[in-house]
């Protein structure tokens, strides 16, 4: 090994990044909710310990959970005082009469009020549905009386929908739920896969505003985690032309030996959000995925007295 190379792998092992002071956040981050699912949400001994009560608890629907472990997850988070929203994938629900079941044992075992519609991650249907706009056309949601239902929002695209790369399939989508919202008594709003940039975003919500889309914008973001982490959930989860802002931070050695916190983009939506209101960019939405006490951790950072009763 030459003396040169020794000097840098020597560097490597002695640099010591100064951990940033955290940063306190906007209105954006104020209210987040945050995304768990039925084996994580298992290894947390008290969500009340961790989050501000009346925290809004997304209850993630991988295909192949059973929905006894859907329910039973959905229940102990809400008895602990949160807002609990379900994923109803709509590839993975067999009949309308299954969708009927499913809504009667939330309500009934949890009274659930909230729901995240969407097509859901596999690419076969199971059975009769295959995208959310089928699941609402079904009146389901509406007779059993949910107040507030949220939707997928794509602001780099999705090539499930879009094969081609385009937009043509999801801007059709948009059109036809923004209708929906428009003559539903529930609450709607558009949620989005984490992103790593903020400027996609803010040009997508400008983009639909303009065609008349005003549906509200929950923001995803990923929580603090590693880097080799959150790369790979970008890549199985199709995360778009930010994940070049995790390819850029791979190649700096200083990021490398500090966990990835989403403060940089948070704070240009924030920016954003006071700019333009318009925009309708209402609140982050979490995904932990480095740990929901981690996401917690850094929310509580941004927003100490909100966070201090659950602590």
């Amino acid at each position: 090994m030459t003396r040169a190379l020794k000097e840098v792998l020597m560097s490597l092992l002695t640099f010591r990044r100064a951990k940033p002071a955290p940063a306190r956040g906007g209105d954006l981050t104020a209210r987040a909710s945050i995304e768990v699912m039925p084996r994580t949400a298992a290894k947390v001994d008290s969500f009340a310990a961790l989050l501000p009560a009346g925290t809004r608890v997304y209850i993630a629907h991988i295909d192949g959970t059973p929905i006894d472990e859907m329910v039973a997850t959905v229940k102990r988070i809400a008895a602990e005082g949160f807002a609990v929203m379900p994923h109803f994938p709509a590839r993975s629900i067999e009949s309308r009469a299954q969708l009927g079941d499913w809504i009667a044992r939330y309500q009934g075992e949890a009274g659930v009020k909230e729901a995240l519609v969407l097509a859901g991650g596999i690419a076969t249907p199971r059975g009769d549905f295959h995208s959310s706009m089928q699941l609402l056309e079904s009146g389901e949601f509406d007779r059993a009386g949910f107040e507030r239902l949220h939707v997928a929002g794509h602001p780099e695209g999705n090539r499930d929908i879009d094969a081609d790369g385009g937009d043509a399939v999801v801007r059709d989508a948009l059109r036809w739920k923004q209708d929906f919202a428009n003559r539903s008594d529930a609450a709607m709003a558009l949620v989005t896969q984490f992103v790593f940039d903020a400027a996609p975003v803010i040009d997508w919500a400008r983009t639909i505003r303009a065609a008349g889309v005003d549906l509200p914008v929950h923001v995803g973001l990923a929580g603090p985690a590693k880097l080799q982490t959150l790369i790979k959930y970008a890549m199985a989860c199709g995360v778009g032309p930010s994940l070049k802002v995790l390819q850029k931070r791979a190649m700096d050695v200083s990021h490398l030996l500090v966990p990835y916190a989403p403060d940089e983009i948070a704070a240009a939506l924030e920016n954003a959000r006071s700019a333009e209101p318009q925009l309708g960019l209402e609140q982050a939405h979490i995904f932990p995925l480095g740990g929901i006490a981690a996401s917690a951790d850094w929310l509580a950072a941004r927003h100490p007295a909100q966070h201090s009763a659950a602590r």
